[in-house]
C-alpha cells in the first residue's frame, strides 16, 4: 500500500521508517524543507537504535521518501498518518490540538479517493470524532474513514518497539477501515502480536491510561524508596521481591529522580484536564503529576544537606543530561531541572552527556560542557550521576577520588553498590538504599 506519514518528528520518522522496511511504500511530510532535504539523504536528526540503518536502507531502495507537498503526498496515498506533535498548553495543561486540527484541514483538502486518516498523535478522548468533523467540513463528499492507531513507543528502543510491539491499538467503528489497518499491519501480527480493535474513544483513552499507569508506578517506587532510606531497607531487593509477583512486574521499579520525556508528563497533564472536563477527575494521577515535578527540586536539595545546606560555590559534575539513557531528549529532563535549582543556589556545573549535549546547549546556560564523564568530574566537589547511562557505572572509582577535590558520589540510580564505594574513602549518597546508613 502507499501510506502518507504527516510529521517527521520522532513518532513520524520511526513509524515512517518502519512500515516502509516491512515493505510498504511511504511518503514523510514535514513543513520543514531543510529537515526533508537531510532525511530525503539518509541522515537522522534524532538520536535512536536502529532508526539511521533503516533510513538509509529505504531511502536508498525508494519505499521512503521525504517532501514538503501534503497535497500530492495524501492524493497518493491509501492511509494518512497524522503524526504530529501535542504539547501541553503552557498555562491550562490540556493537549495543545491546532496542529492536528490544521493538519486534519491540509488533509481534508487533498483527498481525492478513499483514504483512511489515522490519528497516531497522543490525543484526548473525543479528538477523532472531532477529526471527523473536520474532515467532513472541508470536503463533503470525501470518501474518508478516521482511525485512532496510538503509539506505545519507548525512546531508545522505539524500532524495536515499533517491529515487536506488546498490542496494536486499532479504534475505528468502519469495517472497511479495519482491514485496511489489518493488512498494513499483518506482517507484525502474523508473530502474534495481538490487535485489539474498539470505538475510536476507547483507543485514545488506552494510550493516556498506560503512560499515566507507569508514571504511578515510577513515582510509587519513588516514594518507597524514601521510606526505604527511614526503615533501613535496600529499595533494590524490595523491588526485585514485589516484581517478582506477575500481577505487579519488575519493569519501571527502579528508583530515580523522577520521570520526564515527551510522553509521561504531558500525558498525565492531559489525562487530567480531561478527567476535570468530563467530571470524573483522577485524584490519583493528580497527585503523581505534582509529586514528580516536587522529586527534582527535592533531589536538588539533597545535593545541598550534603554541604551543610549550601552550594554556593561549590563545583558540582553532573553526568546524564537526557531525560533517560539511550536518546538525546531533554524534554522535562529531571536532570535539567535539578541543574537549574544547583545554578539558583550558586553552584558551578560542570557536565557531561553520550548524546545529549548538542540539546543541552539549546537548554542551560552557566554551565562548563564537558567532552568526557572524567574532564566533567576533574576538580569538583561532588559527582552527581543523574541519568543511567551504562557508561557511568563503569566508572574508575580509584582515578575520580584521585582528581575530585572532595569524593562525594551522590548516584540517583544506584548504579554503584554503596558500601562498596563507601570503602575506597567515598561520601556515598544512592536512593532508597537504607542500609548502607
Amino acid at each position: 500500500m502507499n501510506l502518507t506519514v504527516v510529521g517527521s518528528g520522532y513518532v513520524g520518522l520511526v513509524t515512517g521508517a518502519c512500515f516502509a522496511e516491512i515493505g510498504e511504500n511511504v511518503i514523510c511530510v514535514d513543513k520543514d524543507a531543510s529537515k526533508v532535504d537531510t532525511l530525503n539523504a539518509g541522515v537522522a536528526p534524532i538520536f535512536e537504535k536502529k532508526l539511521p540503518e533503516l533510513l538509509v536502507r529505504n531511502t536508498q531502495n525508494g519505499r521512503l521518501k521525504f517532501t514538503t507537498d501534503i497535497k500530492s503526498a495524501v492524493q497518493s496515498s491509501n492511509i494518512v498518518f497524522i503524526c504530529v506533535n501535542t504539547p501541553s498548553h503552557e498555562e491550562a495543561g490540556h493537549a495543545d490540538l491546532s496542529d492536528v486540527f490544521q493538519v486534519t484541514r491540509e488533509v481534508g483538502t487533498a483527498i481525492n479517493n478513499y483514504t483512511v486518516v489515522v490519528t497516531k498523535s497522543t490525543v484526548p478522548v473525543g479528538t477523532g470524532r472531532k477529526v471527523h468533523e473536520i474532515l467532513k467540513s472541508v470536503n463533503p463528499d470525501g470518501d474518508f474513514d478516521v482511525v485512532s492507531n496510538p503509539e506505545f513507543l519507548s525512546e531508545g528502543s522505539a524500532v524495536e518497539d515499533f517491529m515487536h510491539p506488546s498490542r496494536v491499538i486499532v479504534g475505528t467503528e468502519s469495517e472497511r477501515a479495519r482491514r485496511v489497518i489489518e493488512a498494513i499491519y499483518l506482517p507484525i501480527s502474523l508473530t502474534g502480536v495481538p490487535i485489539l480493535v474498539s470505538n475510536l474513544e476507547t483507543a485514545e483513552l488506552i494510550k493516556y491510561a498506560a503512560n499515566a499507569f507507569l508514571a504511578t508506578k515510577i513515582t510509587f517506587i519513588n516514594e518507597i524508596a524514601d521510606l526505604c532510606e527511614k526503615a533501613g531497607v535496600d529499595v533494590r531487593d524490595l523491588s526485585y521481591g514485589i516484581g517478582l509477583d506477575e500481577r505487579i512486574g519488575r519493569l519501571y521499579l527502579n528508583p530515580s529522580p523522577g520521570y520526564g520525556g515527551l510522553c509521561f508528563p504531558k500525558d498525565t497533564l492531559a489525562l487530567i484536564h480531561t478527567a476535570k472536563n468530563l467530571g470524573s477527575p483522577v485524584k490519583i494521577i493528580e497527585t503523581v503529576a505534582e509529586i514528580n515535578e516536587q522529586r527534582k527540586i527535592r533531589m536538588a536539595h539533597r545535593i545541598m544537606r550534603l554541604f551543610e545546606g549550601s552550594v554556593k560555590g561549590k563545583t558540582i559534575a553532573v553526568l546524564g543530561l537526557t531525560f533517560k539513557p539511550n536518546t538525546d531528549d531533554l524534554r522535562d529532563s529531571p536532570s535539567v531541572a535539578i541543574i537549574r535549582e544547583l545554578l539558583k543556589e550558586g553552584a558551578c556545573i560542570k557536565v557531561h552527556d553520550p548524546k545529549g549535549i548538542d540539546n543541552a546547549r539549546k537548554e542551560l546556560n552557566s554551565v562548563e560542557f564537558c567532552s568526557s564523564s572524567y574532564d566533567a568530574i576533574e576538580g569538583t566537589d561532588a559527582l552527581v550521576i543523574a541519568t543511567a547511562w551504562e557508561e557511568y557505572g563503569v566508572l574508575d572509582l580509584k582515578r575520580i577520588k584521585k582528581i575530585m577535590n572532595c569524593p562525594v558520589l551522590v548516584d540517583f540510580h544506584n548504579l554503584y553498590e554503596g558500601r562498596e564505594v563507601q570503602k575506597l574513602g567515598f561520601t556515598y549518597q544512592g536512593v532508597g538504599q537504607g542500609n548502607i546508613l
